[in-house]
């Protein structure tokens, strides 16, 4: 769980720096794609330990 969260603020901080730095438009669809993907990949994994 450690690991998700992690990859998380990662790709959050990630899209953060793609907003406040113009240039890197591309840095904000990418961290957005991940920071969705891995909190699904969270999600589902929670889900089938239970």
């Amino acid at each position: 769980m450690g690991l998700i969260v992690g990859l998380l603020v990662i790709w959050a901080v990630l899209v953060v720096l793609g907003i406040v730095i113009k240039g890197l438009f591309w840095l904000i669809i990418v961290g957005a794609i991940l920071f969705v993907a891995t909190g699904v990949i969270g999600f589902v994994r929670r889900k089938a330990v239970r």
